[in-house]
């Protein structure tokens, strides 16, 4: 049997040694699993996930206690995603939320609610200060807009508040404000 070295005298170099095998054998299991991957050009688009959003915002209007509407958007927008919230305590409310990928990429969400503005925009990005306002299809839309977050726009339609946020330019918000402000409630 070989002499071992007492074990206070086993320093750093003999940890990372031992580690060497374990993070190799790691990167070979989630190789094998598909669980990460290596690309050379960087990342790529993967498949957007179908949603029906007509079928949810029908639902919606059906169950919740203030008008939905849903906006008519261009063809390649593509919904992805929607879910249904409720905001407790003074000024709370119902909220439904459909997610959509732009025609750049971007993603774009729709919240409506009945909920007060200040409680849904305190819900949905957290507490923010107005910075502005802008006017898209005869309705004003007050900016809530932070350096290094994603801005958010609310409209106040006088039984419900919509507020829309995202990724996207300003060309994307204008296109879902218009959207929602010229769709007729469900």
């Amino acid at each position: 049997m070989p002499n071992k070295k007492p074990r206070i005298m086993n320093d750093y170099r003999d940890l990372v040694w031992s580690l060497i095998p374990l993070v190799l054998i790691a990167v070979v299991f989630a190789g094998l699993t598909s669980q990460c991957s290596f690309a050379a050009n960087g990342p790529t688009t993967g498949t957007i996930p179908s949603f029906d959003a007509a079928a949810a915002l029908r639902s919606d209007a059906e169950n919740l206690s203030f008008p939905v509407r849903e906006p008519a958007l261009p063809e390649n927008w593509q919904p992805n995603s929607g879910s249904r919230d409720t905001i407790t305590g003074t000024g709370g409310g119902a909220v439904s939320t459909i997610g959509y990928i732009t025609g750049a990429g971007t993603y774009m969400q729709l919240n409506q609610s009945n909920a007060t503005e200040d409680v849904l925009v305190d819900h949905i990005v957290g507490r923010r200060y107005a910075t502005g306002t802008q006017e898209t299809g005869g309705q004003k839309w007050v900016v809530y807009d932070e350096p290094d977050a994603e801005a958010a726009w609310v409209a106040d339609f006088g039984d419900s508040r919509v507020l829309i946020r995202g990724a996207g330019d300003s060309a994307a918000f204008e296109t879902l404000a218009a959207a929602v402000t010229s769709a007729r409630p469900l």
